[in-house]
């Protein structure tokens, strides 16, 4: 079994206290990306709203939340010793299963191949299933 990623918070506010640190990021990486689309200042002001910049921070948190990744035995073993809810997508008939656990819900995606869509796919369903109604 492997991770990848860096956010593992243990409670909501620590899932809080992460997504506002990342705030200042979300707005730099925004107007860097205007700047490189050769915005100019009326254009930005017009087009770089508080909602764009908020989902340049859900995609930030969601690329950065760490998630598993085993095979189906090791994902089952884990799956044993864990006491929360667990919402598996995907088929039973393949050898590979990432997940995420955050505060006595979990999510897991299967998968054969490409487990860079595997683990992308996943986070985003973290972030919408187990994050946002905590962030919100």
């Amino acid at each position: 079994m492997e991770t990848d990623g860096r956010f593992a918070p243990d409670s909501p506010e620590e899932a809080r206290e992460l997504y506002e640190s990342i705030g200042p990021c979300a707005q730099v990486v925004t107007r860097e990306i205007a700047k490189a689309m050769e915005f100019d200042r009326e254009e930005y002001h017009d087009r770089v709203t508080s909602e764009v910049v908020e989902t340049a921070r859900d995609a930030l948190f969601a690329s950065l939340l760490e998630v598993s990744d085993g095979s189906r035995e090791e994902f089952e073993e884990w799956r044993e010793g864990y006491e929360g809810a667990v919402d598996v997508m995907g088929s039973e008939n393949v050898d590979r299963v990432v997940w995420h656990a955050f505060d006595g819900e979990a999510v897991a995606a299967t998968y054969q191949h490409e487990p860079e869509a595997a683990h992308g796919t996943l986070r985003r369903q973290a972030f919408g299933r187990l994050y946002q109604p905590v962030l919100e």
